[in-house]
């Protein structure tokens, strides 16, 4: 299937009830214009699996880095290969797991031998460095997140490029990070600085770099806004005034035009990348506002979709025009964007079923029950999906044949609804209280 192709995208945001148990505090001073020194947790919260053999050291390690959101490539897919697909012979070894204080989804990147994630202890969000040989924290950045707890804190994922490490809080605090030391760079705030209004449930989409851009959205008076990742400065802040949503935007090139694809509250657009110009839009009304799976481009292009009953459809882009190809209730993603692979999509939809999909009409080529809104990758040919509501983690024939399941594990037990990644030969998944790293070798 080539008639329109897809790249596939995706993004995790989430809307969630949950209570937050701290398990430390750690002591912060302010955040301020000065760089704040990297401190060191006051416990120590890795629990290590013993392992087989002597642990590698992360330069020791074959395989792709994951540093943003959604893999190397924005795609879904991991680079990795030669990973072990007999799990019932050789289930995957658990290395390490760590305690997690943030009651909730934010998601794991990894670049320089290191997981980066945005966790959150007492009144301070925590973003840590962990040694993914290890499973120690080698650096930790703490500051104060005013926003307190709502489903979570801190739900996007960091962006890592070219030893910067970049977050974004729930409440809207940018920050861009020393990936080596945990020293600040510099800070933003998304409210303050360009006029930004938090969607219901707080900002969830991640920060992305494009070339010499980070690239934002504060909604309100501003739907995007660009900056200069090295030094924070605003490039442009446009797309027009626009209540956030939650999605992660999409970089893409339509028809020899560079745009930003946006999920915005109210719709979805392509906002020209030179500029912030709105090129093209579709009104997109759903339930709550809430637009959470990061929009899928190629070509000329653009699948997009929704959950609350909503479903998805594609778009095919031409100057000011969004042309719609097809719609239906079959793709209904609440925040788990499907993985584009080889002509078919791949992906969960409510009310909990992970589908195989061909995008060029809409057609379900095979549906399998019981991954309530999880997320899902491609390594080395297969697919590696969880089951959101109890924790499994399932391996699967990519294909179009239908569902055939290769092996199935549970490393972590209850809600896990944030999408798992590989990187480095390992495999790594997360439920509200902790992160597990397995040796996929």
């Amino acid at each position: 299937m080539r008639a329109y192709p897809l790249l596939c995208l995706a993004l995790i945001a989430t809307v969630l009830i949950a209570s937050c148990t701290p398990k430390e505090t750690v002591t912060t001073p302010p955040v301020t214009d000065q760089p704040v020194v990297a401190t060191q947790p006051d416990a120590d919260t890795t629990e290590a699996a013993p392992p087989s053999e002597p642990a590698a050291d992360a330069s020791e390690l074959a395989g792709s880095d994951w540093p943003r959101f959604f893999g190397p490539n924005a795609d879904g897919t991991s680079p990795d290969t030669g990973i072990n697909k007999d799990w019932s012979a050789k289930p995957p070894q658990e290395l390490w797991r760590v305690s997690l204080g943030d009651d909730g989804y934010a998601g794991p990147a990894v670049a320089d031998g290191k997981v980066f994630i945005v966790d959150h202890q007492g009144k301070d969000d925590v973003v840590r460095a962990i040694d993914i040989a290890t499973g120690k924290d080698a650096w930790t950045f703490p500051y104060p997140e005013p926003g307190g707890h709502n489903y979570g804190f801190t739900r996007g994922t960091p962006c890592y490029d070219n030893g910067t490490l970049y977050t974004l809080s729930m409440s809207g605090q940018l920050h861009a990070i020393n990936a080596a030391d945990g020293t600040k760079v510099w800070s933003k705030n998304l409210p303050q600085d360009f006029g930004g209004k938090a969607p219901n449930w707080r900002y969830a989409s991640s920060p992305v770099v494009d070339g010499d851009r980070l690239v934002v959205l504060p909604g309100g008076q501003s739907s995007v806004a660009v900056l200069d990742k090295t030094t924070g400065d605003t490039i442009w802040a446009g797309g027009g005034p626009s209540g956030a949503s939650y999605a992660t935007p999409t970089i893409a090139t339509i028809n020899g035009v560079k745009q930003y694809i946006v999920f915005t509250a109210e719709a979805l657009t392509g906002v020209k990348a030179d500029d912030g110009t709105v090129l093209w839009d579709v009104q997109w009304p759903t339930k709550h506002r809430v637009n959470a799976a990061m929009p899928v481009a190629d070509g000329d292009h653009v699948f997009a979709t929704s959950n609350y009953q909503y479903g998805g459809g594609l778009y095919e882009i031409s100057g000011s025009s969004a042309k719609q190809v097809w719609f239906s209730k079959e793709m209904q993603s609440h925040f788990s964007s499907p993985v584009y692979y080889e002509g078919f999509l791949y992906g969960t939809t409510d009310p909990g079923d992970l589908i195989c999909m061909t995008p060029a009409d809409g057609k379900v080529m095979w549906r399998q029950s019981g991954f309530e809104k999880g997320g899902t990758l491609i390594v080395d040919g297969v697919v590696i999906a969880m089951n959101g509501k109890g924790g499994d983690v399932v391996m699967a024939e990519a294909s179009t044949a239908g569902y055939k399941e290769l092996g199935r594990i549970k490393p972590l037990d209850g809600q896990s609804w944030t999408a798992p990644i590989v990187a480095m030969g390992r495999l790594l998944v997360r439920n509200k209280g902790a992160m597990v790293c397995l040796d996929l070798r």
